[in-house]
């Protein structure tokens, strides 16, 4: 199809009132074509009705007749011309704008098809340079040199678009690359950074489901420990139940029978009295006799009537019930400490569970500390060894630490104290003193325990606290929650607890601290043993 004819086709497939392709295209009887909406409100506005092209007037107002041949040609060019997203647009046309064919780097304006005849057939305009299709074309010239040269060029020295003639004066000798190449290095980049970008979003997304993962073993954490600790508490209120019911019983057994008692006593009292009534009559009766031999008889046979009971003594006391109830109080301490023991193996089963492999570090042992080869075990030895006094190592204090350190979560670990008469345990944090005279509180940086003198403990907080245990412990287990802030020490085969602090803010790594103490002429000499945890539920 011809330039020409194009044209002439557009023209036909525009209203004239609103200059667009038709939109239900209608005709009125001077033959001529509208857009419905668009005859209707310029009729409705303008009266008489009147023909917007030709001027006919009409005395009234014309029934509008669809022309549906337009509307499908009018549809059909629109569907076959229209630029689509996408596609560059011609900047000459109004209304729909058609897809362009080329761009002229002189009047830096894309053309359709139609408008783009001039450049192809006028003298003047077919020395202009022609390119294929671009946006924003003003954009992509260079404003410097000359409109003409496009920015094709990348100067990767100065991070700037540049055209042929800038790389020849103000960027000579510098890195300069096509636009393409520095277009796929940079979307190379932007991959890499979309990638580590979507990597970012992974770990995200596997830290949420890691968090969900925590928050239900939390919850099923928390469930058992509801399920032991109503188990532990219903025992506990049935066993309170059942106590009280047998100190009741006892009790009203102890006053039936006390009843009873008394109403022996009562019933015999009153035979007594009933039988005190006759011979209370017969005196009466006989005192009043006038027959002189008949009293004298009578009252020798009153004489012989057996005695009565003697009541004196006779006492109906209430019983005692001090022992019952003392009884009843022993049967419900005993059952509360089996529960409290109950509840205290739960506990410590559960601590044990972050257990953890701990092995002592040489390079911070004192040099009279005498570490085993396993690094389980360590005591207190006469000699002092020639060691480097590293930065780690302790110098004065007959101190060790573990190799291993811990900055999150919860970890656990036991040591036997068996047969010494002093130590210390506990953690400590990496940053604290370990040159010469220490002080051991949680304010430099020790969350520890002591034993002195056989049978002192004390838990090294700020004061110091003095323990009151009912034996002393063979082994201690040391747990600490990291982001609680809690340690805790358990003796492991009482399964009670010792000593916790709480309330700890931590930001350093933490080590397991050990001292076995001075070796007094062999009274201190056992070692500390580090011990395997039993994870036997």
């Amino acid at each position: 199809m011809s330039a020409a004819s194009m044209q002439m086709t557009e023209d036909q497939f525009l209203c004239s009132i609103c200059l667009h392709v038709f939109t239900d295209p209608v005709t009125i009887p001077c033959g001529h074509n509208f857009c419905k909406a668009c005859i209707t409100q310029h009729w409705n506005i303008n009266v008489p009705y009147q023909c917007p092209n030709c001027k006919k007037l009409f005395y009234t107002r014309p029934e509008l007749q669809v022309n549906t041949f337009i509307s499908e040609m009018a549809a059909h060019s629109s569907e076959q011309q229209e630029s689509k997203p996408g596609e560059v647009p011609c900047d000459v046309c109004t209304g729909t704008r058609l897809k362009a064919l080329k761009s002229c780097l002189v009047c830096l304006v894309s053309y359709c098809e139609t408008h783009l005849e001039p450049h192809l057939t006028r003298p003047g305009l077919k020395r202009h340079q022609l390119i294929d299709p671009v946006e924003n074309l003003e954009d992509r010239m260079c404003t410097k040199h000359d409109k003409l040269l496009l920015l094709e060029l990348f100067c990767k020295t100065d991070q700037m678009c540049v055209c042929m003639l800038c790389t020849v004066l103000d960027h000579k000798n510098h890195d300069v690359v096509t636009l393409k190449e520095e277009y796929e290095g940079k979307k190379a980049e932007l991959k890499k950074t979309d990638d580590e970008i979507q990597q970012m979003i992974q770990k995200r997304r596997l830290k949420i489901q890691e968090i969900k993962h925590s928050v239900e073993l939390s919850e099923e954490d928390g469930n058992k420990e509801i399920a032991g600790g109503v188990q532990v508490f219903t025992a506990l209120k049935e066993s309170v139940e059942r106590s009280q019911a047998e100190l009741i019983h006892t009790i009203k057994e102890k006053q039936r029978k006390t009843e009873k008692q008394a109403e022996g006593f009562i019933k015999e009292l009153e035979q007594e009295i009933c039988e005190l009534k006759k011979r209370s009559t017969e005196v009466e009766q006989l005192s009043l006799s006038e027959d002189h031999l008949h009293l004298l008889q009578s009252s020798r046979t009153l004489k012989a009537a057996p005695p009565t009971k003697n009541w004196t003594g006779v006492r109906v006391s209430p019983p005692s019930y001090e022992g019952t109830l003392r009884r009843a109080l022993n049967q419900l301490e005993e059952t509360l400490s089996n529960q409290m023991k109950k509840l205290l193996e739960i506990a410590l089963k559960r601590v044990q569970q972050s257990a953890v492999d701990v092995t002592l570090d040489p390079d911070t042992a004192h040099p009279k500390l005498i570490l085993s080869d396993d690094g389980k075990q360590v005591k207190h030895g006469d000699a002092k060894k020639n060691l480097p006094n590293y930065q780690e190592r302790f110098d004065t204090c007959v101190n060790v630490l573990a190799k291993q350190s811990f900055s999150s979560g919860r970890f656990y670990f036991e040591v036997q104290v068996k047969g010494k008469t002093k130590w210390d345990l506990g953690v400590v944090r990496e940053s604290i003193n370990r040159k010469g005279s220490i002080t051991p509180t949680p304010q430099k940086g020790f969350w520890t325990i002591w034993l002195r003198n056989e049978n002192q403990y004390y838990a090294l907080d700020d004061p110091p606290v003095r323990l009151s245990l009912r034996s002393g412990p063979q082994k201690v287990g040391v747990f600490v929650d990291y982001e609680e802030g809690l340690v805790s020490f358990h003796d492991v085969d009482a399964a009670a607890l010792i000593y916790s602090f709480t309330g700890c803010c931590f930001t350093e790594k933490l080590y397991p601290f050990f001292s076995p103490c001075l070796n007094v002429g062999g009274k201190n000499s056992a070692p500390l043993i580090i011990s395997p945890v039993n994870h036997t539920e």
